[in-house]
């Protein structure tokens, strides 16, 4: 009878579930087939797609240019994400601890960054950091350099701009799940003899991990095809792949090439969200068994 019950509530669920799914369909699925399709084509000489089939574009993808570029585009990334992590810990604590009057407007602040356009908020950036900008005057006041320091196209004014613009990603997952912590562990951690950092480190953390897991993996995958802002602040020094497609795209107009590379990304960000899905569901079965010997 159970599993005759059970019949229409899944036809439900799954009717609920119909237009998230074709959505995700239509709109994520089907372009990826796209692109993983034109990474077998061959590229005509007026921009568009031959009807050829190859496996050049793939071999191209071995390349020795792309190594340089490949493994920058995942050490920023990374740097980025573990940037974040570590600013938006402490401040997703203190909202969660904040009293609740207080919640609503922090919150606030961190939303606030979304009402301006992306991409003024990083030519803002640029204006500041350029020669005759704000943080050079700083700098200069200081006489803490003999010559001012170049702040723009490089490394750096990308990783500092890409913490900035994904920061907000971080706080938010990190945020809805601190709000949920019993932190009364905490304070049982306190009377038990662990310092204050102890208790975060070894109770706060640990009792948020899919929150953190979820804010690594937002931040790490919008920052892994970015490409606009080492267009528009980086240097030569400073592309990622993502200005490498754009470039095959636009500019070379070579769409199975550009396809390869984004099949390329696509496969490298797939394979790291299953890697994290099985720790997820290991750590869950891990928890699950701990609480029932426990309750045993």
């Amino acid at each position: 009878m159970s599993a005759a019950k059970n019949i229409p509530s899944r036809r439900a669920e799954w009717l609920l579930t119909l237009p998230s799914l074709g959505w995700l369909a239509v709109f994520f699925v089907a372009p990826a087939l796209i692109v993983f399709l034109l990474a077998f084509k061959t590229a005509d000489a007026t921009g568009g797609v031959s009807a050829g089939w190859t496996l050049d574009n793939l071999r191209a993808l071995a390349d020795p240019q792309y190594r340089p570029i490949l493994w920058r585009t995942f050490w920023i990334s990374g740097t980025t994400t573990l940037i974040c992590l570590v600013i938006a810990l402490p401040v997703s604590f203190a909202m969660a601890r904040a009293a609740p009057r207080w919640r609503n407007f922090l919150l606030l602040l961190i939303i606030i960054p979304f009402w301006t356009n992306f991409l003024i908020r990083v030519f803002a950036w640029k204006t500041l950091l350029q020669s005759d900008g704000l943080v050079s005057q700083l700098l200069d006041a200081t006489r803490l350099f003999d010559e001012s320091p170049t702040l723009l196209y490089n490394s750096g004014a990308v990783l500092l701009i890409m913490v900035y613009t994904q920061l907000p990603f971080a706080i938010l997952p990190l945020y809805a799940a601190a709000e949920r912590f019993d932190f009364t562990l905490m304070d049982a951690a306190r009377d038990l003899g662990a310092s204050g950092f102890r208790a975060f480190r070894s109770v706060f953390i640990p009792g948020i991990s899919r929150g953190l897991g979820a804010a690594a993996l937002i931040v790490f995958v919008a920052t892994i095809g970015m490409y606009v802002v080492p267009d528009i602040v980086g240097g030569t020094d400073s592309e990622m792949i993502g200005n490498k497609i754009a470039q095959r795209a636009q500019g070379d107009r070579n769409l199975p090439l550009a396809s390869a590379l984004a099949a390329a990304l696509l496969f490298c960000v797939l394979l790291l969200l299953i890697l994290c899905s099985s720790a997820f569901r290991r750590s869950e079965k891990l928890d699950n068994a701990l609480k029932g010997e426990l309750q045993a």
